[in-house]
């Protein structure tokens, strides 16, 4: 018989994954192209040239042992670009022996809450958030401590600071967030900072940046390792590049980190014996010779405004969000977010209640999708607000 705890999490499932199989279920019947999905964050653009190119290149001229292990932190030159990359972004000097080449930000999270729980420490998650935060930290035998940020969805430093116990190890920051798509800026981490140097025990804050290359409006996301000390960066190329399916990131231990000589061990330490071994040979390679590159953001943000105005032209309300892939929509009143989106459903119209990510009352869609599915998606939403009596501000 299973675990018990498994068994209770296949019964609680994902709200995203069964929005996706329904998604499926209802294009066999009616046609992909009168289903407007918006569930799931799959990068739909290619690859930039960079990244073809440069698998093309490793697989005509292989070297010896090119597919053969290495140090479990990653190979040495990809470890050494990715940190004088960081280092010319923080103005911090990073070495290689700082970054810890992982399958994906998932393995890289793993990695890092193994490193530093013991049964019970707990760690903050600043809701809305990622709902795998949950799972991960419960992986490791810790305890989700949920604190919501502002309506603006931005940290509330005196929440957290009210939240923190002695068994506090770890804060999650997510900026640019999924699902709000809000930035923190400068004066939000510098305050974080300070308010946790101030505290009696050392609290690490993970930054999880796989958003941090997609952003709109010409806004930059500030470079956490400037503000916050006792960092540990958990990286993603799976929307940068547009490699969900290679399983390629990085941990990165800020310098300036207390505890930055056992963290760095740790690290490597877990990404071996929690399976990973190490991160994908040629993967790493790929990203080595693509450092600079990026999928085509002025896209994502042509395809955002789309979706955007259709949402704020039917009725609806919504925050614009300044990075990452998601628009968190606000549920009418009245409605829960569930209720919300089984009407939506009805129109094939396929959302996240907000509730997945712990912030009841907004849905997530995503807009990593085509322009086809945006622009057929209008009609849907006018139906649905008709349906809720709500005036639309355009005509349709």
């Amino acid at each position: 018989m299973i675990s018990q705890n498994i068994k209770s999490k296949l019964a609680g499932g994902s709200a995203i994954r069964k929005m996706f199989e329904e998604g499926n279920r209802l294009k066999a019947l009616y046609g992909a192209e009168n289903v407007f999905d918006f569930s799931i964050g799959n990068p739909d653009l290619e690859p930039p040239r960079e990244v073809s190119e440069a698998l093309r290149e490793l697989a005509d001229n292989p070297t010896p042992g090119m597919h053969g292990y290495m140090s479990n932190s990653g190979y040495e030159s990809t470890r050494a670009a990715i940190a004088a990359k960081r280092s010319a972004e923080s103005g911090l000097e990073i070495n290689a022996g700082a970054v810890c080449m992982t399958v994906g930000a998932a393995s890289g999270l793993n990695d890092i809450l193994h490193s530093l729980l013991d049964t019970d420490d707990e760690v903050i998650v600043l809701a809305p958030f990622f709902m795998e935060y949950s799972n991960y930290i419960a992986n490791h035998n810790g305890k989700t401590i949920i604190v919501d940020t502002g309506d603006d969805f931005m940290p509330d430093i005196d929440a957290i600071s009210k939240a923190i116990t002695p068994k506090t190890k770890a804060i999650i920051i997510n900026s640019p967030n999924n699902p709000s798509g809000v930035i923190y800026g400068e004066e939000v981490l510098s305050s974080l900072n300070t308010m946790l140097k101030n505290q009696d025990h050392v609290i690490h804050v993970i930054s999880d940046e796989p958003y941090i290359d997609l952003v709109y409006d010409g806004l930059t996301v500030p470079a956490a390792l400037k503000y916050i000390d006792n960092l540990i960066i958990c990286f993603s190329w799976s929307k940068s590049l547009s490699l969900p399916g290679e399983r390629i990131g990085y941990t990165l231990v800020s310098p300036k980190n207390e505890d930055y000589e056992d963290l760095t061990a740790a690290i490597v330490l877990s990404n071996r014996i929690l399976g990973s071994v190490n991160a994908p040979a040629i993967w790493q390679k790929v990203v080595e010779r693509s450092l600079n590159a990026k999928v085509d953001v002025a896209n994502y943000e042509y395809r955002r405004n789309l979706l955007y105005d259709n949402i704020i032209d039917a009725g609806f309300d919504a925050i614009k969000p300044s990075g990452a892939l998601y628009i968190f929509m606000k549920t009418p009143e009245g409605l829960t977010d569930a209720e919300f989106s089984a009407i939506c459903a009805k129109q094939n119209l396929l959302l996240v209640p907000g509730a997945s990510f712990s912030r009841p009352g907004f849905c997530r869609l995503a807009f990593c999708v085509s322009e086809q599915t945006i622009r057929g998606s209008r009609r849907a939403f006018y139906a649905v607000a008709e349906e809720l009596g709500l005036t639309a501000r355009k005509e349709q």
